[in-house]
């Protein structure tokens, strides 16, 4: 481990030719590696790989975004590391983006699974941001270097960190043979080798780590002598002695250790075969292509591609080959999952390896989180869709991942590109936040876990009912899934053919038929799972008939105790059934008549009076009575002889009103007004108002219904939902008695709407209609570390840093104000905001003593503002004057002709101190020469520098009697003269030396040498003799005899070489010496030979028809005249015959041979030295 606060070393890249490291099974690529923190490891001093956060570790880093870097670490094979970073946060408007790699490209992100996980928090105390790789159950493949780079809007920094992965082993385990036993990359879902036979590797530096790590752990008394080196051995020792040294050290494995000490052996030598080999690793995006490219020595070698030691064969457009020239290409389209293997190109026996890793694209959300309102006992399911089929995701609750282990209590399911997060029964402890987090980003949803409470929209009402009549109990309740039962008298009731039960949806039903006086009881009914009783009073009606005499007047009996017998209540869609018992002799006739009112419907509010009273100063008129005569239909008149039966099937609003009832028969009459109430649930509200919106929170209000349907509005319920969403969320179970309501836990920047629903004793009104949608979105926090940079008589400059909570409505500016000590008035610094955190504040009062605040703004309005502390008093303080020189400008500046000069000199003073420049003690004069005051430095500028410019400058700074004096010395130099009175002094041989003067203007710099060359005088093409020549003398050689030369010098400075050169006027001429050449005489050879045939005709069968050919070979010289004759006739003037002579190879071609062709042919040679023939007989055959 190293020192605490000492900087790591630069992180090794991935090795190429070396075994691929281990995949982990959770991720697909890189092997990783970190510090221990659990036992078996080497802990750092606090767990971890970073430094101690009190500052123990790395110090603050004042330039870059690290307040802690990472540290190396070491980690026992199977052991856990944390690698730490901290950044400081408190200047940062967003959180600053964090990477991890491997080596110098392996992004570890896409890494992440069983063996890494990456994590990161905020503290808002410190304002710091950690940032941790949590790597567990190491591996040896795991170590090598890593990097980590944060980045900001406009600023960036990384640092390197190196692990070092020790083998878990005991002291007494250390074998020399382990090293030679086949290993395979263990974890990995790939195996990288060359054949069957090279399934493993061979490593010898591991073996003597793990003996350096474990020497110190041995007891000293049984310390056995030193081991010796076995690789230095075997290298050093002939190939015959391998297998002795083999036997003598236990190694088993003898093709094993040949095959390592044979890829050693090479990596000592160049490649033959490869100009350029691959690069140790690649990584290509999923669904991208790749370009793997070698270079060989050979351009007409054939090469292999192997993938994981298979053969790659062309199959369509997979993959593709190309050969340009020494250039051998392999072309990987469509990459995907599959195609992160270990690739290798093959050359003959030679071969190069690397390592390719395929990277998934982020994974988006395409359809996100809804939010969830169940009770207690109910099954909750979210659903989320992402934009890749079998993505790898997370589920969080309230920012924690929500694990495998947890499935008695999860349930986690996919289904192409939907993922499904399933409980099976909620209870309390599940409401929260959940999250489905990707990749690519995460989709955030609410669960609301309410307690089981059962609400009763209409109880059951005691019931009078006469003999054989029907009586039906009717209850609503909240939940249509609750069962329950109906009790008798505390039993509960059996139905059977005259008694039935129903339940439909809501709505549970008890219905008795032919109603006798044991049915008269208390009837009740229990919900199943709640405690609660609903109970109604059944009043069995008996008609007494006193005896009359046999005339008798009509008369209406109406007995209901406990009721007025002219006020009937009926709930809008139930069967209303009006039983009027009447006598008279002889039978009466009965009249049902309605009186047709109009009024005003009642609005919400105050309860309805007596049904007897009037309504308030509602108008009312009466415009006629209505016979009722149907005897069918939905309101009919049935009349018997002792009772006559009004019913109304579904009662409606406009079945509401006075009923009158005549009997009539020749005695007399009787005449009863029944009033029939007709009760409703309310009607919807309008549509609900949102006021003061803020960051999670907002102000909700509705009006009462137009109507409140016949029954007092005993509250409202409140439903929310986002804008894209189809689900609504209760926001409340007890009923709101207020017309307003602030609704909460809301998340920022996500659009809402708002409903509300109205509710009486019959029951809840239909929704209203949604309101304006709205965001919730709160102002920003107040801005940080607000100060004061300078003050001046008349202005003050600030400087604050960002708030730290920003929110989702943005930042537009800030706004800057100020008041005197003492008053409460605050008067704005500046029309509008400002963007930047700093600001100069003018025109203030001298001698003023102000205090400042600053407020952030955003679309939701200011934040919160911050203030100065202690009232600034606005007055200038007296500072002396004082030149800061940069270092480069304490020494002599030069510069070249036509530069530009520069020359910026900072200073501190105040008031603002007097600035004078003087060259040579004189003030400085001309338009060449520029000077730029401001109020922290000073600028000399010259925009083409001459000659003339040079000199020593002066500066000084003046406040009052202060002052303060700097000197500079500017040089302007330019290229020398050529040098002056060149001549040739001597010239011998092949040999000239030249003789030259200093140039007259060296260019007001030191002249570093001379340039000499030479030029042909035929051809005048110049050529260099000398370069960086410093002497005036020299001496010309290698010369040519018999040519003239011109000779010239450059001479050279630091600006370069002189424009022109000092040339010798006349030419040099190199003499030539007295020798006369004299040719050699040779003997005249006679090469004349007679004509001789090498190769003579042979005889010749050929079928009539077909071209036939006869040929011989012949030399002689001088050439010999060639002659054909058949049968002692020349050919010469035949057409049918064509000869030909080449390298002294004679051919005859007869063309379309015929019976007639046949004969003896000659062929003759004839030269001056004589004359030699050859013949053949040629058979001509027609074909039978």
């Amino acid at each position: 481990m190293p020192e605490p606060g000492k900087k790591p070393e630069k992180a090794e890249p991935v090795p190429g030719p070396a075994p691929a490291p281990t995949e982990a099974p959770g991720g697909s690529g890189e092997a990783l590696t970190s510090t221990t923190e659990e036992e078996g490891g080497s802990p750092s001093p606090k767990g971890s790989s970073s430094a101690a956060p009190d500052g123990s570790g790395a110090s603050d880093d004042p330039i870059g975004l690290f307040v802690m870097r990472p540290q190396d670490g070491e980690v026992t094979a199977g052991g856990s590391i944390t690698f730490s970073a901290r950044v400081a946060g408190a200047s940062l408007l967003k959180p600053p983006t964090v990477k991890w790699f491997k080596g110098k490209w392996v992004d570890l992100s896409s890494k992440v699974g069983q063996h890494l996980q990456l994590h990161n928090s905020y503290d808002r105390t410190s304002k710091v941001y950690l940032f941790e790789l949590h790597i567990t159950d190491a591996q040896t493949t795991f170590a090598g270097g890593y990097r980590c780079e944060v980045s900001t809007k406009d600023k960036f920094d990384s640092c390197n960190f190196s692990l070092t992965v020790h083998e878990a082993i005991g002291p007494g385990d250390l074998d020399l043979r382990s090293a030679f036993r086949r290993t395979s990359l263990a974890g990995s879902g790939r195996r990288i080798s060359d054949s069957h036979e090279d399934a493993g590797t061979l490593d010898f530096s591991s073996l003597l780590k793990k003996r350096d790590s474990f020497r110190n752990l041995r007891d000293p008394r049984l310390e056995a002598p030193a081991e010796e080196d076995v690789w230095e051995i075997l290298r050093q020792a002939s190939p015959s002695e391998y297998e002795r040294i083999a036997f003598q050290h236990g190694i088993t494995d003898l093709r094993g250790m040949l095959k390592r000490l044979k890829g050693m052996k090479r990596d000592e030598k160049k490649s033959t075969a490869f100009q350029k080999k691959l690069e140790p690793a690649y990584q290509v995006s999923k669904g991208h292509k790749i370009r793997l490219t070698v270079e060989l020595a050979d351009p007409d070698a054939e090469v292999k591609w192997l993938k994981n030691g298979q053969e790659i064969q062309m199959s369509g457009s997979k993959y593709i080959f190309e050969s340009v020239g020494a250039k051998r290409t392999l072309t990987i389209s469509q990459c995907s999952l599959a195609d992160d293997a270990a690739y290798q190109c093959v050359v003959g026996g030679e071969k190069c390896s690397t390592e390719l890793f395929v990277k998934e694209p982020p994974v988006l959300i395409t359809r996100p989180l809804e939010d969830q309102l169940v009770m207690v006992g109910q099954r909750v399911e979210f659903e989320c869709e992402v934009s890749e089929e079998g993505a790898q995701v997370k589920w969080l609750k309230d920012g924690v991942e929500l694990t495998r282990e947890e499935t008695f209590k999860y349930r986690f399911k996919k289904d192409g590109q939907r993922h499904h997060l399933i409980i099976n029964e909620a209870t309390l402890e599940d409401a929260g936040h959940y999250a489905l987090r990707t990749s690519g980003g995460q989709a955030l949803a609410e669960l609301i876990v309410q307690e089981k409470k059962l609400e009763v929209y209409q109880s059951i009402a005691d019931l009078t009912v006469g003999a054989k009549d029907q009586a039906v109990f009717k209850c609503e309740v909240s939940d249509e899934n609750v069962r329950g039962v109906w009790l008798k008298n505390g039993k509960e009731l059996v139905p059977d053919s005259r008694v039935k039960v129903s339940h439909i949806g809501r709505v549970h039903k008890l219905t008795i038929d032919d109603v006798t006086p044991a049915d008269e009881a208390d009837y009740s009914f229990v919900p199943e799972g709640f405690a609660c009783n609903l109970s109604a009073k059944l009043h069995f009606m008996e008609v007494k008939i006193d005896f009359v005499p046999r005339q008798e007047p009509p008369k209406i009996h109406l007995d209901c105790p406990g009721r007025k017998p002219d006020t009937i209540v009926v709930v809008a869609g139930n069967k209303l059934r009006l039983d009027v018992p009447i006598s008279g002799d002889p039978a009466p006739t009965v009249i049902w008549q309605k009186t047709l009112t109009q009024k005003n419907k009642v609005p919400a509010g105050p309860s309805l009076d007596a049904p007897g009273e009037d309504a308030g100063d509602s108008d009312e008129w009466v415009f006629d009575k209505k016979l009722l005569c149907e005897t069918e239909g939905r309101v009919r008149v049935e009349t018997t002889k002792d009772r006559s039966i009004f019913t109304v099937e579904g009662a409606e609003k406009e079945d509401e009103g006075v009923y009158v009832v005549t009997v009539k028969n020749p005695v007399g009459e009787d005449q009863v007004n029944l009033t029939v109430k007709v009760i409703d649930v309310p009607d919807p509200p309008a549509a609900p108002k949102i006021s003061n919106v803020g960051e999670d929170s907002c102000t909700v209000q509705w009006e009462p219904p137009a109507y409140d349907g016949g029954q007092p509005v005993l509250g409202y319920i409140l439903e929310r939902k986002k804008k894209k969403s189809f689900r609504w969320m209760r926001l409340n179970f007890d009923l709101l008695q207020e017309l307003s309501h602030e609704a909460r836990r809301m998340i920022e920047g996500v659009v809402y709407e708002m409903r509300v629903y109205a509710v009486n004793a019959i029951g809840m009104s239909r929704p209203s209609p949604a309101s304006q949608p709205f965001m919730p979105i709160g102002p920003p926090s107040e801005p940080t570390h607000l100060a004061v940079e300078d003050v001046s008589d008349t202005t003050v400059s600030l400087k604050w840093r960002p708030p730290e909570r920003v929110g989702a409505g943005g930042l537009d500016g800030y706004s800057v104000e100020y008041c005197r000590e003492g008053c409460s008035e605050w008067v704005a610094a500046l029309e509008g905001l400002t963007e930047r955190t700093s600001l100069l504040v003018k025109d203030l009062p001298t001698g003023a003593r102000l205090l400042f605040r600053v407020r952030a703004h955003n679309m939701a309005g200011p934040g919160a503002p911050i203030a100065t502390k202690e009232p600034v008093t606005v007055q200038e303080i007296l500072q002396r004057p004082r030149l800061q020189v940069p270092r480069h400008l304490r020494q002599t500046i030069q510069r070249k002709v036509g530069e530009p000069v520069n020359l910026l000199i900072p200073f501190q003073g105040k008031p603002r101190p007097q600035v004078t420049w003087t060259k040579e003690g004189q003030p400085l004069a001309g338009e060449e020469v520029s000077i730029r005051n401001s109020p922290t430095d000073t600028i000399l500028f010259i925009r083409a520098a001459h000659r003339t410019h040079s000199g020593t400058y002066e500066v000084m700074l003046r406040i009052e009697n202060m002052e303060d004096k700097a000197t500079l010395v500017l040089r302007v130099v330019d290229k020398p003269s050529p040098p002056q009175d060149i001549r040739v002094t001597e010239a011998w041989g092949f040999n000239v030396v030249l003789e030259w003067k200093p140039p007259q203007d060296d260019g007001n710099t030191e002249i570093l040498g001379y340039t000499v060359q030479k030029a042909d005088k035929k051809t005048m093409e110049w050529f260099t003799v000398l370069e960086h020549y410093r002497r005036t003398h020299c001496v010309v050689s290698e010369l040519i005899i018999g040519n003239g030369y011109y000779f010239r010098v450059f001479s050279h400075n630091t600006v370069g070489p002189s424009d022109n050169a000092a040339t010798t006027k006349e030419p040099v001429f190199i003499p030539r010496p007295g020798i006369t050449y004299e040719p050699p005489n040779y003997k005249a050879l006679d090469f004349s030979e007679a004509p001789s045939f090498t190769r003579p005709l042979v005889n010749r069968s050929v079928i009539a028809g077909y071209n036939a050919t006869l040929c011989c070979a012949v030399r002689g010289s001088p050439k010999p005249k060639v002659s054909w004759f058949k049968n002692g006739l020349d050919l010469g003037e035949d057409a049918r015959f064509r000869m030909f002579s080449k390298q002294g190879v004679l051919t005859l071609e007869i063309r379309k041979t015929c019976p007639f062709d046949g004969g003896v042919y000659v062929c003759r040679a004839t030269n001056l030295q004589g004359e030699a023939q050859c013949e053949c007989r040629l058979e001509v055959r027609v074909p039978q």
